[in-house]
């Protein structure tokens, strides 16, 4: 089945808005409210009163898969007719002409400055005659009482307020321009009592036959998508012709397409007003005290449908294995774009509690592994898989050994930098073949074609890198603990003393060493210490900090030699070389217990050899990057 099939014809302006105004042509529930400001609004109707094209509009007919919702546009009335199409591109035009013209009522619209004003619209005559005017200047809004004011509100400009007025100030209201015939005739008898009909009436027939009569024969270009029309290409074309405005995401059209099954998906997500959503509950979740959100805060709502179509669409793998299929027959097992399209409302609503654990457990995963905040955790797109597969393996994750080989995976996803761009079959891989090594399965791509080359320590200098993050982490799993205090890093620490990483041989020793910032802002030269600690250390040489942290401050009371010796180990650093303020020994050195450090974590050496690098820069996006470090078969 194609795609999409398509005509092209031209409608009349008027017979669309008289369709928007009964319901046969109405917006899929996922399109969004019209914000239309008045300038807009006024610049629009003055291209069609001079016969602009102001561009075509795109309808997409009913009755085909594609099973949206359908809502009327804004202001009409509740709809009189089925609907026949549903409006994918020209809402905001069609919605403010609408609004404008037929409606009749005043228009709800915001000024530039996004002000929520109500409006009238109105053509001046005389300046739309006027060549030395602007169309633009001969369109005018005016209050919802239509009096304009000035001074304070004390002077009255111009007053509109009766038709008689209107006549009288040649203020043609845009609310009758589909009703030249009604508005003559009552023009005609009032000019005629007034005595100014002979004066007046040459004026009124050139703006009939110059501006009017062109909205009353403006045709618009209008695609017309078929009711073949798959729904992967509504969307794609929704987002071709939507670029001025906020992409539309799968999640809006899965919400449109249940809610014509009746399930309200967005308060599922959102909540309402006596519930709370699923994006608060997960914002809240394992939420530390004092802190607005926990590690799950990032969470969207795509996220969460993905975790769902990974268990849908293995279903009908495994049924379609049932059934005698193999190798290529079989459908892949998927969360990319076109699964969530595809999700049918059945497997949302049947695997929907199952991925809510997962997710729970996922968050309580990564705070065992120190990882507390959004800010710095490794790779947010990690965290469907292993939400995936914790819900999956169920209360087998709390078996030390399959807990031992999840943290084993998730820091081979972490180093191997695997979670950077392209993840969808990064992430259907991992659910697959995850569990399985689980129950004595074959390791895990993800594990076993990941290495990590032993001078990438060197290039992790931002803490955009995943990689940096994870070291980070690792040391606080291992034990840190902060060198004024003693105390290892656990969540309540953490925030408590504003815990972040900070340099062990300062910054500014450092420049007045000359040693160049590219080395000493290596992540080789940080580690987690707490706000108060960093205050200390200053920007003073490693041997005289450390001096004065055993002496003591009037805040911070002396530190015994020894324990700071133990204190230091705790982050792999070795006490005689940083006493020594021996940087070059020291980076040296603690590369090679980092590096320990990683190879533990992986469960493999590090590579040695030459890997040809290609640009390597940690100062790219979260998502995006190191992966040129790494071997892998994606």
């Amino acid at each position: 089945m194609p795609g999409s099939t398509f005509e092209t014809n031209p409608n009349s302006l008027q017979k669309l808005l008289e369709q928007c105004r009964s319901g046969e042509l109405q917006l899929p529930d996922f399109q969004r409210s019209w914000v239309w400001d008045e300038d807009r609004i006024k610049s629009l109707t003055a291209s069609i009163s001079r016969a602009f094209p102001v561009g075509a509009v795109m309808t997409l007919k009913t009755g085909g898969d594609v099973n949206f919702k359908p809502r009327s546009v804004e202001g009409a009335p509740p709809p009189s007719t089925p609907s026949q199409a549903l409006l994918l591109d020209g809402q905001q035009r069609l919605t403010s002409l609408y609004q404008v013209t037929l409606r009749n009522q005043v228009v709800e619209t915001v000024t530039p400055k996004n002000k929520r004003v109500k409006r009238w619209f109105y053509i001046d005559i005389r300046k739309a005659l006027n060549p030395e005017f602007s169309r633009e200047e001969a369109i005018i809004g005016v209050p919802e009482d239509r009096i304009v004011k000035a001074n304070f509100d004390k002077d009255i400009v111009l007053d509109l307020s009766s038709r008689e007025k209107e006549f009288d100030a040649l203020m043609y209201p845009l609310s009758m321009i589909f009703q030249w015939n009604d508005w003559q005739m009552k023009f005609v008898n009032h000019s005629q009592a007034r005595g100014n009909f002979a004066e007046l009436w040459p004026m009124i027939s050139q703006f009939h036959d110059e501006v009017v009569q062109n909205f009353a024969s403006y045709q618009v270009p209008v695609i017309a998508l078929g009711k073949e029309t798959s729904k992967e290409a509504v969307c794609l074309v929704f987002e071709k012709v939507n670029t001025g405005g906020k992409p539309l995401d799968a999640f809006e059209l899965v919400t449109a397409m249940y809610a014509a099954d009746g399930h309200e998906l967005r308060r599922d997500w959102y909540g309402d007003s006596s519930t709370k959503g699923r994006h608060r509950l997960l914002i809240e979740m394992l939420r530390p005290p004092g802190q607005n959100s926990g590690i799950l805060a990032q969470v969207s709502n795509t996220d969460f449908l993905q975790a769902i179509s990974l268990f849908h669409s293995r279903d009908k793998r495994r049924q379609a294995e049932t059934g005698g299929k193999q190798g290529k027959e079989l459908p892949a097992v998927s969360g990319n774009r076109q699964s969530l399209l595809n999700l049918p409302l059945s497997a949302y609503l049947k695997y929907q509690a199952l991925v809510d654990k997962g997710f729970e457990r996922a968050a309580k995963f990564l705070n065992m592994l120190h990882i507390y905040r959004v800010f710095d955790l490794p790779y947010q797109s990690q965290i469907v898989p292993l939400a995936a597969i914790l819900a999956d393996i169920g209360d087998a994750w709390e078996s030390e050994t399959n807990r031992m080989k999840l943290v084993q995976w998730y820091w081979n996803g972490v180093f191997g930098e695997l979670y950077g761009s392209a993840v969808d079959s990064r992430i259907s891989r991992d659910f697959l073949e995850v569990p399985l090594w689980l129950k004595d399965g074959p390791v895990p791509s993800t594990v076993s074609e990941t290495i990590f080359r032993s001078d990438r320590l060197k290039t992790m200098r931002m803490r955009l890198s995943a990689a940096y993050k994870g070291v980070n982490a690792l040391l606080m799993k291992e034990g840190a603990e902060d060198f004024r205090s003693g105390q290892a890093f656990d969540d309540a620490i953490f925030f408590g003393e504003s815990v972040d990483i900070h340099h062990i041989f300062p910054k500014q020793w450092c420049a007045n060493a000359g040693i160049k910032a590219d080395i000493f802002d290596s992540i080789i030269n940080k580690t987690p210490l707490s706000y108060k600690t960093n205050r200390i250390i200053g920007g003073v040489a490693p041997s005289a900090y450390l001096q004065r942290l055993q002496t003591g401050t009037p805040d911070t009371p002396a530190i015994n030699a020894d324990r700071l010796d133990q204190i230091l180990a705790s982050h792999l650093i070795d006490p005689a070389l940083i006493r020594a303020d021996s940087f070059a020994a020291f980076m040296a050195d603690r590369q090679s217990r980092l590096l320990a450090l990683i190879e533990k974590a992986m469960g493999k050496a590090a590579y040695t050899g030459d890997v040809k690098e290609e640009g390597v820069d940690d100062e790219q996006d979260e998502d995006g990057a190191e992966a040129e470090m790494t071997i892998a078969a994606d």
